[in-house]
């Protein structure tokens, strides 16, 4: 990495899983770049009063975080909820810095995290098609793959992004809903393989109040492109039924950290196909298993009956 480009600082978002965020912070701090990163840490308000002594224990440990350049808490007084917490703490920390990597309390890193998050920051700074840095992949066959690649998703297992691609971000599930047509969609939906829009209509009708799709949305009416790792830097340890969004989900909760640097960076600004078909692929076979027992279901239903003897 050049040595003359700032380190990007970490913002994180902790509520009330003490055993979460000491991982994540263990983990962090053993970063290498950990020693000249500030970490930025906020810490939202209680949404009901049995949550009150589990925050406390997470502000205690907190204060005594050490191995990093500087350590800053902002405690909220009230709960804000993670989208709304997320949405304004990003924008608050554009006021001081021009970078930033986001992580949540539940996700634990390789030592290489920061590493590869800062080069690809220092690397496609100036690239206007490059919108997004992602932490984490699926896991794929990686064989004869970079080390990592472009495509218009964005993960938000540990993430970057710079703050002249942040200011254009919005939140307007309403406007998307009446604007969008199904061809568009469907290409959001990654060629109608994964179901992402019911998130931003999840949105629209109340049901839910997340922030990540509305990134994915934004960066994706500007044709920006993402950042992957082949190999997840990350792993989410909050699928584990302790998360707001996420349901338990064994194989991710057990994937492996790379803990190899990344030296071929991708020098054209496009969609890799052959990861994204890889990564298709893979949401395919999770389909499977559903299909097969709808299908099964059918055929019972719809098969003559053994005669009663």
């Amino acid at each position: 990495m050049n040595c003359l480009k700032p380190v990007a600082p970490v913002v994180l978002f902790t509520y009330n899983r003490i055993d979460h965020t000491m991982q994540t912070i263990h983990a962090l701090s053993e970063n290498l770049l950990a020693p000249y990163t500030d970490l930025i840490v906020y810490s939202d308000g209680p949404r009901k009063d049995s949550d009150t002594k589990k925050i406390q224990d997470v502000r205690t440990f907190l204060k005594e975080i050490n191995g990093f350049k500087s350590v800053r808490i902002i405690e909220q007084e009230r709960n804000r909820g993670l989208a709304r917490s997320i949405i304004s703490g990003i924008s608050a920390t554009f006021k001081s810095y021009d970078r930033v990597i986001v992580m949540e309390d539940d996700i634990v890193t390789s030592p290489l995290f920061l590493s590869f998050m800062n080069d690809a920051l220092n690397l496609y700074e100036d690239e206007k098609k490059a919108w997004h840095i992602s932490g984490w992949n699926y896991p794929i066959d990686t064989d004869n793959l970079p080390c990592a690649f472009f495509w218009r998703v964005m993960n938000c297992w540990g993430w970057a992004t710079w703050a002249n691609r942040w200011c254009h971000f919005r939140k307007e599930p309403a406007r998307l809903v009446r604007q969008w047509n199904k061809r568009r969609i469907k290409r959001f939906n990654l060629d109608g393989v994964h179901d992402f829009w019911s998130q931003v209509v999840s949105n629209f009708h109340g049901r839910m109040d997340t922030w990540a799709v509305f990134w994915y949305a934004t960066i994706f009416e500007n044709q920006g492109l993402c950042l992957n790792p082949t190999k997840s830097y990350v792993r989410n340890i909050g699928l584990d039924g302790t998360g707001i969004h996420c349901k338990r989900c064994s194989p991710l909760e057990k994937q492996s950290l790379n803990m190899k640097p990344c030296k071929d960076f991708p020098v054209r600004i496009e969609e890799d196909c052959n990861a994204v078909e890889r990564i298709k692929r893979y949401h395919e076979r999770l389909k499977r298993p559903l299909y097969s027992r709808i299908k099964n279901k059918i055929m019972e239903l719809f098969s003559p009956k053994p005669a009663v003897r």
